[in-house]
């Protein structure tokens, strides 16, 4: 595939410290400013429970679908580089975060690097990130073969509350 071939990727937007909607509204906007980076769609904004460590302040979840001409480790790097100069620090798995982006899907590949895993790997099983997905691509397929529509009706809606929105 060419470099300058358009692809099609969704990226997991969440924050549960700080200001979280402008964590996202920032995380968005400098997505938005990369170059070979279309932010097609956001979905809509849900404020959700945490998972894993749940002793933390509730998340802001939101998906952008994207066109991009990067591949898949580029956008990887790029989104590290905005969560860093949002304020990220690593130092609790799954802990409380300005602001986390994670690859979800991409243009239909799939990837298995030890620091890149594409389909995310724990993605139709966490209502916070297949909600807002089901909002941008309801009948697109995942690897196991059911639509984004299915996994959401399987993994259910339990801690995940509408929000708002995310205005660039």
């Amino acid at each position: 595939m060419s470099s300058d071939a358009h692809r099609i990727a969704f990226i997991g937007l969440g924050s549960d410290l700080g200001d979280r909607l402008e964590a996202l509204r920032r995380a968005a906007g400098l997505l938005s400013d990369t170059p070979g980076i279309l932010v097609a769609a956001l979905s809509p904004v849900y404020e959700t429970d945490p998972v894993g460590v749940e002793a933390q302040p509730p998340f802001l979840n939101a998906v952008a679908g994207i066109e991009t001409t990067l591949a898949a480790r580029a956008l990887l790097e790029r989104c590290q580089e905005i969560e860093a100069e949002l304020g990220r620090e690593r130092s609790v798995r799954w802990g409380p975060r300005t602001i986390d982006l994670d690859l979800l899907l991409f243009s239909g590949e799939r990837i298995d690097e030890p620091d890149l895993q594409v389909p995310h790997p724990r993605l139709a099983e966490r209502a916070f990130v297949v909600r807002p997905l089901a909002d941008l691509a309801p009948d697109l397929r995942l690897p196991d073969g059911r639509t984004v529509a299915e996994a959401l009706a399987a993994v259910g809606e339990k801690g995940v509350r509408r929000y708002g929105s995310i205005v660039l």
